[in-house]
């Protein structure tokens, strides 16, 4: 009797232990199975991602807010990570990063490293300049020291005019110290994009903004590896923003507010 007792009691306890094993290893699995996108961005570029020291060290703007509806419509949770620009593609490439934007171009040479979503925004590029410089068109560039972040297609933009104009092209990870440095006239113009000059501007009253480009034909799109079939994904999401209203939404929040 005391034999089958011990032994209904070891069976329980077996019981016990591998139910809670099972719990534990299915708890994992489920953590396991998250679906998390790490996005890169470059955290210098208002309105599209940035910091506003004043209220929060959080990452907004409207790209933020693009990948966000867009994780969300395609069910995953998003990890944002802030780095210089010209690590993005090459962060994308390595598998550090699943996605990147940051208002990133579509050129020939990423294309050889990375794939791209369908284009999501045009701009036009604006020579950024002090109002008493006498600069309003790129020939007034020669001999001048001009400024683009680095990486970006407004440095592929000054590598162009370089080769028709005589001026010295300086690049700089971060927008902001291009521009504190035209403003303590280190650099006599900067070449930056439209929408992202917009709040400088606003700022400092001393600057103006000249357009020495077109809406850029390549346009802004979202950087995955190679090969990754969320592409389609991505893409059809983008559609449907647009379809429904949720993209001329954040255009208004971000650009028109």
């Amino acid at each position: 009797m005391k034999k089958l007792l011990m032994l209904v009691v070891v069976s329980i306890v077996f019981v016990v232990v591998a139910t809670g094993c099972g719990k534990k290893e299915e708890a994992a699995g489920n953590a396991k199975d998250g679906k998390v996108l790490t996005v890169g961005t470059s955290a210098d570029f208002q309105p599209f991602e940035y910091i506003d020291t004043a209220k929060s060290d959080e990452i907004i703007g409207f790209d933020v807010d693009l990948i966000n509806h867009i994780a969300k419509e395609l069910g995953y949770k998003v990890q944002m990570k802030d780095m210089p620009f010209e690590s993005l593609v090459t962060s994308v490439k390595s598998g550090t990063l699943d996605v990147a934007l940051a208002g990133i171009s579509v050129d020939e040479e990423r294309l050889k490293e990375v794939d791209f979503t369908d284009v999501y925004f045009h701009a036009n590029n604006l020579l950024i300049v002090n109002k008493e410089s006498g600069i309003k068109k790129p020939e007034d560039l020669k001999g001048k020291k001009v400024g683009a972040q680095t990486g970006s297609v407004q440095e592929t933009k000054g590598k162009e005019l370089k080769e028709t104009i005589d001026f010295t092209l300086e690049t700089r990870d971060r927008v902001p110290d291009l521009i504190q440095e035209l403003k303590s006239d280190r650099l006599d113009a900067v070449i930056l994009e439209e929408v992202a000059s917009g709040g400088y501007l606003k700022k400092f009253a001393e600057l103006e903004g000249n357009i020495i480009s077109e809406k850029d034909e390549s346009g802004f799109a979202i950087a995955l590896p190679k090969g990754d079939d969320k592409i389609q994904e991505f893409n059809r999401v983008l559609k449907k923003m647009k379809e429904d209203g949720t993209y001329d939404k954040l255009v208004e929040k971000w650009f028109n507010s």
